[in-house]
């Protein structure tokens, strides 16, 4: 489905939705809330109704260039919160009980020629964790953050990406933990003038990951480009639900997620799921926007479940362009049969697909050695289904 032009819906706007560093200010969520409809509360182990109590702790290790500050801090630092509130009842929960957090800092000025690498550690098994992070990118400054989150356990969390004026971040989320990880995050950016922020979300491993994204335009000129990747097997819950909001004029975005979604029929695991959410809102005062949204989604096995929705709101017809796109569905017949025709086995062919659909993205992430280690898991998950 592709569209050019929305009208907005009569009434509030997505960007109007409610915010608080208050837990108790959320009601708890149920299966009929339109944004936890598509997620399976049992499986949150409690994160969304407050029985999920901290009794251990995430580690956050930042491996990166002198140039770049790291300090812990405790939640009553100014600073924190500068990117955006929390917009659900896990993210309060997240931000009332951290025990502290995680701020990196790039200062006025700097170009970081290599990456900055920030490993977090989920809690252990059969723990619950929260915590908070924040990147600041300061005035003109320039670097990329490669966010690793590995281990077990259940954790919450809120990141925070503070975008300067003139400031360009690049940044990688991998979300590939243990089989019994259980990662509910948000994630807020805020862009100053010029700014430009490239985020790409990876969602491999896990037994349900949510994440959030929210970004805001502070300033004109603002650029975000937001890319995900995500495949998953039997037994995973893999969910993305954005908000870019275009509040400032002549600012840009683009998105583009892909996935991929296998299974065993015999397997006692619940069907892989995945849900992708696209809100674009391009407010009153967000003239000249540019800004077009993509989900494409690869159906492997029979039982697999993709849902896809992208949703356009748009308060101005003083824009430049403004659309999205969506479409699920299994291998396409043409592709196979043109493969196989010049005598490339069947299960080759296939291979050759998945890698071509996800190429798009690999081909984007700025550090070799994370796509390098995207294609030898893609490679990996394929080769599971080859062995059923």
């Amino acid at each position: 489905m592709t569209s050019s032009l929305t009208e907005a819906v009569e009434g509030v706007n997505k960007g109007a939705q409610f915010t608080s560093f208050d837990v108790d200010a959320f009601e708890v969520p149920h299966g009929r809330d339109e944004a936890w409809r598509f997620t399976p509360l049992r499986r949150l182990r409690g994160l969304h109704d407050g029985s999920a109590v901290a009794d251990a702790a995430a580690t956050i290790e930042v491996d990166g260039s002198g140039s770049v500050r790291t300090e812990t801090v405790a939640r009553g630092d100014e600073r924190l919160g500068a990117a955006g509130v929390p917009a659900d009842r896990v993210a309060a929960q997240a931000f009332s009980a951290f025990r502290d957090a995680t701020v990196v800092t790039v200062p006025k000025g700097v170009e970081i020629a290599e990456p900055v690498t920030v490993t977090v550690t989920g809690p252990g098994a059969g723990t619950t964790a929260y915590g908070h992070l924040q990147l600041r990118a300061e005035e003109l400054s320039r670097a990329t953050v490669v966010i690793d989150v590995r281990g077990s356990g259940t954790y919450a969390d809120n990141v925070e990406f503070v975008v300067g004026d003139g400031a360009q971040l690049t940044v990688v989320w991998i979300g590939d933990g243990a089989q019994d990880l259980v990662h509910v995050t948000m994630h807020h950016a805020a862009l100053g003038k010029d700014a430009v922020l490239r985020h790409t979300a990876v969602q491999l491993g896990g037994e349900l990951v949510r994440l959030t994204g929210r970004v805001r335009f502070d300033s004109s000129g603002g650029d975000a480009e937001l890319l995900g990747l995500y495949f998953a097997d039997d037994g995973q819950h893999l969910e993305s639900r954005l908000l870019v909001d275009h509040a400032q004029p002549n600012c840009r975005s683009n998105v583009l997620y892909k996935g991929a979604l296998q299974g065993d029929p015999d397997s006692a695991l619940p069907d892989a799921h995945t849900v992708w959410v696209g809100d674009v809102l391009i407010r009153a005062t967000g003239v000249a926007t540019d800004t077009f949204e993509v989900n494409r989604n690869l159906v492997l096995a029979d039982g697999a479940r993709a849902d896809s929705i992208p949703n356009l709101e748009i308060e101005t017809g003083e824009i430049v362009q403004a659309g999205h796109a969506s479409a699920t569905g299994r291998f396409d017949d043409l592709q196979l049969f043109y493969l196989q025709a010049r005598g490339i086995p069947e299960d080759q062919a296939r291979r050759l697909i998945v890698r071509g659909f996800f190429g798009e993205i690999i081909a984007q992430i700025p550090v070799p050695e994370i796509r390098e280690r995207l294609t030898e898991a893609i490679e990996r998950e394929l080769a599971v289904t080859e062995n059923r």
